[in-house]
């Protein structure tokens, strides 16, 4: 934090994160693929109240994000909560924002603690983008000729554009054409990924956000899984070089800096600065003012910058009061443009790495960034943060953590 910035004075009403934790994050048909959203969910959930001391039946409502919701049954955030032994009195409700999901969440049970409407909520998101199904759409009145298509729900309903049409990676490259971003940038921002993350996980900083998992395996055997699957930190630039464009065969975006379809979840505990000092809780982090923007366009790169932006301005900050800001990287592209057009050195974005080598369980790491940055001001001691995604149609939401 900056020698002249001086912190707002502590509020009873200022709403406070008490607990946050997260699965670790698995890949597409890996560790974790046995496991459902919901499963993974209750597993966060639990590990965050746990973590925070708080009982589950102390908690008033719970705000779970989760994209791919065909055949998860109705309402997987209740489905999830109850896993946790949180009681069936407590509302929960499931949302959809694509990529923002989980932070939506947070922001949402932040506004229900703003509003007297609750003591203690509990928020986050989840997804096995493992187990979304492939859908047959238009038989329910059957088909009288002809071949039919299976529909890919991660695809269609999770990384398809649904303004354009499109995989929302060639809409990326298109982006970063018209922007001037260029491959070598993507992938420098990508072997950074993978290089901190892998540092971190050398250093014991993932294992204090992470609950373990515990996956059934054949004849009753029990696979704990405790560490992120996706972290390559041998990753360089040269060795990235070699990849071939996904998209489109002139573009930037590329296998190795996009993130990866991934599974996880994770799960925050957000109550008063009252309510926890009454029950001798740790207060985390503080949550400041939030930002959330749309359009003018469907475009990706720009939005995290514009979120962030907003909340700022409403909180009464500046970018370079900002000790470490976390971007979500959807794409390598997104977080090296947003940076660029806060004016924060990349040395402060992503310090533990970020999706790229951690994964992006779409659902899901809206809440993960809030964990990670909550974990990473506790470390310092002090400081301020902001988080930001960007998501499909055009979309961006940010939110601002003290400590």
């Amino acid at each position: 934090m900056n020698e002249n910035t001086q912190s707002r004075p502590a509020r009873p009403e200022d709403v406070v994160i008490v607990g946050a934790a997260r699965s670790p994050q698995g890949k597409l048909l890996g560790q974790l693929a046995a496991l459902t959203a919901v499963e993974l969910g209750g597993t966060a959930i639990a590990g965050a109240l746990g973590r925070a001391g708080v009982a589950a039946e102390d908690v008033d409502a719970v705000v779970m994000g989760q994209v791919l919701q065909a055949g998860a049954g109705q309402n997987p955030a209740r489905q999830s909560a109850a896993a946790a032994g949180i009681p069936l009195t407590a509302p929960a409700a499931t949302v959809n924002k694509v990529c923002l999901s989980g932070l939506s969440a947070v922001i949402e049970a932040a506004r229900m603690l703003r509003l007297g409407d609750a003591r203690i909520v509990v928020a986050g998101g989840q997804e096995s983008m493992s187990q979304a199904p492939r859908l047959l759409a238009g038989t329910r009145a059957g088909t009288a000729y002809g071949s039919m298509e299976l529909i890919d729900a991660t695809a269609h309903d999770g990384l398809t554009d649904a303004f354009d049409h499109e995989a929302m990676g060639l809409a990326t490259d298109r982006a970063n054409a018209a922007l001037g971003l260029t491959r070598d940038e993507a992938d420098a921002v990508a072997s950074a990924s993978h290089v901190r993350a892998g540092a971190a996980a050398a250093a014991g900083l993932w294992a204090e956000e992470i609950v373990p998992v515990k996956v059934p395996q054949r004849k009753g055997a029990v696979l704990e899984v405790a560490e992120d699957e996706g972290i390559r930190p041998g990753s360089t630039p040269k060795t990235l070089a070699k990849l071939r464009p996904a998209f489109s065969p002139d573009g930037t975006v590329t296998a190795g800096n996009a993130s990866p379809i991934s599974d996880g979840a994770s799960a925050l505990v957000l109550t008063t600065r009252a309510e926890a000092e009454r029950r001798g809780l740790e207060v985390l982090a503080v949550v400041r003012a939030h930002g959330q923007i749309a359009g003018p366009d469907t475009t990706l790169p720009d939005k995290p910058a514009k979120a962030i932006s907003a909340a700022l301005e409403r909180e009464g900050w500046s970018a370079d009061e900002l000790d470490l800001v976390e971007i979500n990287e959807a794409f390598a592209s997104v977080a090296a443009h947003s940076a660029g057009l806060l004016g924060v050195p990349m040395d402060r974005v992503n310090v533990n790495g970020g999706a790229i080598a951690i994964g992006h369980p779409i659902g899901a790491s809206g809440a993960r960034v809030v964990v990670t940055a909550v974990h990473e001001l506790l470390r310092r001691g002090s400081g301020r943060a902001a988080v930001a995604l960007c998501g499909g149609g055009g979309q961006g939401d940010a939110l601002l953590l003290e400590r």
